[in-house]
């Protein structure tokens, strides 16, 4: 992969990497691993969307205006990039709620939903770019 032109991809491609460690945890977690796990899941979701519209504007998407991830997310699903433009804006819900995750409650459900639902999302998108964006 050209460093250049890919960097944006490859951030994410760690960052998902470095999410899967949140793979088999059970709570309790103790405060400074919860809020690790948080910010793994964020930072994921952050570099995901950054793949995204650098894959996106690789390919000529860039004529329109490409700036917040909800748009991305939306030309995305349009493009055949993601399955489920639905996941992907719950995913961006969690990472708008990571704010609040001084809070147990919403803590343990954005992990829970990273485990479940997001960690499985990131490597469908991993594979497609591969596969069909690189």
């Amino acid at each position: 992969m050209d460093k250049d032109v890919h960097k944006k991809v490859s951030n994410f491609f760690k960052a998902l990497n470095n999410l899967k460690e949140i793979v088999g945890k059970e709570p309790p977690f103790d405060p400074i691993t919860e809020a690790g796990m948080v910010s793994l899941f964020e930072i994921c979701f952050e570099q995901s969307w950054k793949a995204m519209k650098e894959r996106l504007e690789y390919h000529g998407y860039g004529e329109r205006k490409l700036g917040s991830p909800n748009a991305i997310i939306k030309m995305a699903y349009q493009a055949g990039m993601v399955d489920s433009e639905e996941l992907w804006h719950d995913a961006l819900k969690a990472r708008n709620n990571v704010v609040h995750s001084y809070s147990d409650e919403v803590a343990l459900e954005i992990i829970k939903m990273a485990q479940e639902k997001f960690l499985p999302m990131f490597e469908d998108l991993r594979r497609n770019i591969e596969e069909n964006w690189l």
